[in-house]
């Protein structure tokens, strides 16, 4: 299979889970990130679910950051230029949904890149050497370029790992761990 088929088979699967399985898997989600060594930094940046594509709902998450008094960034995307502006979540952020269904910061206070330290990040399938496919538009492929070399990147996932993806290109930036409801990958140790 190539990439756009693969993401094709994983949107499908998706959209056979209710949305009560969606709750259970996300929660099951959060309390496996409980087990990962990334709990010792400052600023987590965190992407928030679009519903309507079924990904792993991020709110346990959010309320387990907020409840260890991080610093939660969110990111707002610029589909013309393909980057992400981050933001600090506060008590005053304004969310909207953009045109294509993200959650995102309406403005804030802007977090540069370099300063994240943790970014968990959304996938639609990945491998066993820590490659993902995402959507397609490579948002999270350069704006992890931006971020310092020791940042540590974390997928959330309803299914365990492929055993190889294809067309793997220089600009894919691999994950460190890869967070699903049944396991923990950890690719730093390959």
């Amino acid at each position: 299979m190539n990439k756009n088929q693969l993401r094709l088979k994983y949107k499908k699967m998706r959209e056979e889970f209710s949305p009560e399985e969606i709750e259970d898997k996300s929660l099951e989600v959060a309390n496996n990130l409980l087990k990962l060594p990334i709990w010792d930094h400052s600023y987590y940046h965190l992407f928030l679910s679009i519903s309507e594509k079924r990904e792993v709902d991020t709110q346990g998450l959010l309320h387990i950051l907020q409840g260890k008094d991080k610093n939660v960034v969110l990111s707002k995307a610029d589909f013309t230029s393909g980057h992400l502006t981050n933001y600090l979540l506060t008590d005053s952020t304004i969310i909207r949904k953009n045109d294509w269904g993200i959650p995102e910061p309406v403005e804030g206070i802007e977090i540069p890149a370099e300063k994240i330290e943790v970014v968990f990040i959304p996938l639609l399938a990945f491998d066993k050497k820590g490659n993902r496919i995402g959507y397609g538009k490579g948002f999270y492929d350069r704006f992890l370029s931006q971020c310092s070399g020791n940042v540590i990147k974390v997928g959330l996932s309803f299914y365990e790992a492929e055993k190889d993806l294809p067309e793997i290109t220089p600009e894919d930036v691999p994950l460190d761990f890869c967070v699903t409801p049944e396991k923990i990958y950890n690719f730093k140790n390959l």
